[in-house]
């Protein structure tokens, strides 16, 4: 630490300079030096144990818990610095568990988390990182409020309901689907002046079809996981008239077959069109430019037309829009094994396609840090502002770390 203390007092006080009073500037790069030092649990109680003089309980707690500062300020600086050192080619959204063994923490629900790999008793947060090949950083957070937490709603839960006073959740808050809580952050990101124009994400929203056209109501490209469960029609599958019997209403164009599976379409497109891609070095010894083995698959492209209710709505016309399909089929695997969708230009290489595909990795890979290194899961408090202002200091602690890594090591990161 004491290496970078004064990279780190700079840091501090550029994202906390829109604090209104000094105490809160004080505290804010306290708080972030207590998530950087080394220890177990980066709750209240162990970091103002290694804080030394600095490590006043109360104020720490006062600050994460109760001061009213905005997260959104920090966020954004954060989010204009990171873009500059990052240079992003993409925004990454996900979300993860929060484990809780009680049921007195806002939004606290049984709900699935990827974290436990299970139904269990957690909070959800749902994260937009900006993202290149080379560094990642998380740039804003929303709490996932389940329907149980939410008074208007039809399975809202009366002792949950009721404890939303005690936790801080504003009145207007209420439950809001994931992938829209992903929206609105592409939303705030752009307010700032971050546009950055490719979304990546996993199944749990690319299945959605109003996330995806969503995205591209703002005009921005996307890759995202989808399961076997979205149909579609082949890229050259054409719509026509059925004749008319002269009876009722003349008949409309229609597709003359059925949708099939995103599965079913790579399967009859055959093992033969899947071809050998490497996108990107790992991390073990292998023959690529820096001694890092690259990584290696087999991935089939096709277009298709994305069918269902919300993408027939939404069509201008009775031909459905074109997308690219990719599926990754191992070649000791008797089927495909993952499947994305994009709208990306028709053009695109198919190594584009899968570079941008397997980018996804750096949202684990910082997920897996601010838990593990940095106490992101950590935080004991209870309140709706607790949670938003923990996480936010841990993903500007992240944030240090990443740009202390770029600095250091500028050969192996930079960009091309």
């Amino acid at each position: 630490m004491a290496a970078v203390r004064c990279d780190l007092e700079d840091f501090a006080e550029e994202m906390f300079e829109p604090f209104a009073r000094q105490d809160q500037r004080r505290w804010g790069g306290v708080y972030l030096r207590g998530l950087l030092l080394d220890g177990q649990r980066k709750s209240i109680e162990p970091m103002a144990a290694r804080l030394g003089e600095d490590g006043n309980r109360q104020a720490l707690a006062h600050f994460v818990t109760s001061s009213p500062w905005n997260p959104a300020h920090v966020r954004a600086r954060l989010a204009w610095k990171m873009e500059q050192a990052i240079r992003p080619t993409a925004l990454i959204i996900d979300d993860t568990g929060f484990l809780k063994d009680g049921d007195a923490s806002a939004c606290v629900s049984r709900q699935y988390t990827g974290t436990a790999g299970k139904v269990t008793n957690c909070q959800a947060g749902v994260s937009l990182h900006l993202a290149s090949d080379h560094a990642s950083a998380a740039v804003d957070w929303r709490l996932f409020l389940p329907e149980t937490w939410d008074p208007a709603s039809p399975k809202a839960d009366p002792v949950k309901a009721g404890r939303r006073t005690r936790c801080g959740i504003p009145a207007d808050a209420g439950h809001v689907e994931k992938w829209q809580l992903a929206l609105d952050m592409v939303d705030e990101t752009r307010s700032w002046g971050v546009d950055v124009p490719l979304a990546v994400a996993d199944g749990g929203y690319g299945d959605t079809a109003a996330f995806r056209l969503g995205l591209e109501e703002r005009g921005l490209h996307y890759v995202v996981g989808i399961s076997t469960t979205v149909t579609a029609h082949p890229g050259d599958a054409v719509p026509a008239v059925p004749p008319y019997g002269g009876y009722g209403r003349p008949p409309t164009a229609k597709y003359p077959g059925p949708a099939r599976s995103v599965k079913q379409l790579v399967i009859d497109a055959g093992r033969s069109a899947a071809r050998p891609v490497q996108w990107r070095e790992g991390s073990r010894p292998g023959t690529g430019r820096s001694g890092l083995k690259r990584m290696y698959g087999r991935f089939v492209a096709l277009r298709i037309r994305p069918a269902g209710r919300k993408i027939r709505q939404a069509a201008r016309s009775a031909e459905l829009p074109a997308c690219w399909l990719l599926a990754e089929w191992p070649a000791a695997e008797p089927e495909p094994a993952q499947f994305w969708l994009s709208n990306l230009p028709a053009d695109t290489p198919l190594t584009t396609l899968v570079r941008y595909a397997k980018l996804r990795w750096r949202i684990e890979h910082d997920y897996r840090e601010m838990k593990q290194v940095l106490g992101l899961a950590h935080f004991e408090g209870r309140t709706w502002n607790g949670w938003h202002h923990h996480v936010t200091l841990v993903s500007a602690a992240h944030a240090f770390c990443t740009l202390q890594r770029l600095a250091r090591a500028p050969k192996e990161t930079a960009p091309a």
